[in-house]
C-alpha cells in the first residue's frame, strides 16, 4: 500500500472512531506499527490528526462526543471482557452505582446473576439491563434525557445523587490519562459523573484501550481519586505504568 492510501485509511478510521490505538491503525493498513508512527508524525505536521500515547485523535476530540450507538462498534470483544472481570468486584449484597456507556452497559448485563444488589445509575439502558432481575432493586437518577448516550443529566440527577452513599462506583467515559484523569467532552455528563463518583467509597473506571491515554474536554475524576481501572490487554503499558504508579489497582482482561 502506497503512504498516501495508507494515510488516508488512517483518516478514515479515525473520522469514524474519533480515536484509535497505534495498533489499531496498524491492522486497519496491514502495516507495522513503525510506519504508521511516521505516518502519524506526518499527519499531525499537516494539522490532519493529533498524536497521544499509544494513538491519535482527530483535531476537535476534545469536545467530540460520540454517540452510544457508534461507541458499540468499538471495541466490543474488549469491552465485553472488561464488563465480565468488573463484575467479579461486585459481592452480593453491595451498594453500587453505575454510570452511563457501552461498556457499563454490558457490566450491568453481567450483573444480573447477582442478588440482593442496590443500583443507583443515571443510565437508561444500565436500568433496562437490571431491570428483569427479581432482586435487584434499581433506582434511576431524575434529569434531563440526553439522547446520544441514553443518559440522565442536568441538576434534577445531581440532586437525587445528593447525600447518597454506596461502596463503589463504576464509570466509564471518552479518555483516561495519568495526567488528568477520566474525562468526557460534555460538562454536562461530567458534572453528573462527578456526583456519582462523590457517591462511592470506591471508583473503578471500565476502559477500553483506545480510551487510555486519551484526553477530552472535561475532567471528571483525578487519576489520583481512581481505585481501580479495569481495562485490556491492548492498552499502552506506559500509560498503565503511570497511574499504577499513582496507586491505581489495575485489572487487565483478555478478549
Amino acid at each position: 500500500m502506497f503512504a498516501a492510501e495508507r494515510r488516508q485509511r488512517i483518516l478514515e478510521a479515525l473520522r469514524t472512531n474519533g480515536a484509535a490505538s497505534l495498533r489499531e491503525l496498524a491492522h486497519a493498513v496491514r502495516s507495522s506499527e513503525v510506519t504508521v508512527r511516521r505516518d502519524l508524525r506526518a499527519l499531525e505536521a499537516d494539522g490532519l490528526l493529533n498524536r497521544h500515547h499509544g494513538g491519535a485523535t482527530l483535531p476537535g476530540a476534545l469536545t467530540r462526543e460520540p454517540t452510544h450507538a457508534q461507541k458499540a462498534q468499538v471495541a466490543g470483544a474488549e469491552k465485553a471482557a472488561i464488563a465480565e472481570l468488573a463484575a467479579s468486584l461486585v459481592e452480593d449484597g453491595d451498594a453500587i452505582v453505575i454510570g452511563p456507556g457501552t461498556t457499563t452497559q454490558l457490566f450491568a448485563q453481567q450483573l444480573i446473576r447477582h442478588t440482593e444488589l442496590a443500583v443507583v445509575t443515571n443510565s437508561l439502558l444500565v436500568a433496562q439491563a437490571l431491570g428483569a432481575a427479581p432482586r435487584i432493586e434499581v433506582v434511576l437518577t431524575g434529569g434531563t434525557l440526553r439522547g446520544s448516550i441514553h443518559a440522565l443529566v442536568g441538576s434534577a440527577a445531581e440532586h437525587s445523587l445528593s447525600g447518597l452513599r454506596v461502596g463503589r462506583a463504576f464509570l466509564s467515559g471518552n479518555g483516561l490519562s495519568a495526567d488528568r484523569g477520566l474525562s468526557t467532552p460534555n460538562l454536562q455528563v461530567a458534572t453528573v459523573d462527578r456526583a456519582l463518583a462523590a457517591a462511592a467509597e470506591e471508583i473503578v473506571v471500565l476502559a477500553d484501550h483506545t480510551k487510555i491515554g486519551v484526553d477530552t474536554m472535561v475532567q471528571t475524576v483525578p487519576a489520583d481519586e481512581i481505585d481501580h481501572l479495569v481495562t485490556d490487554d491492548q492498552a499502552p503499558r506506559d500509560v498503565l505504568d503511570e497511574l499504577a504508579n499513582r496507586a491505581v489497582r489495575l485489572h487487565i482482561a483478555r478478549p
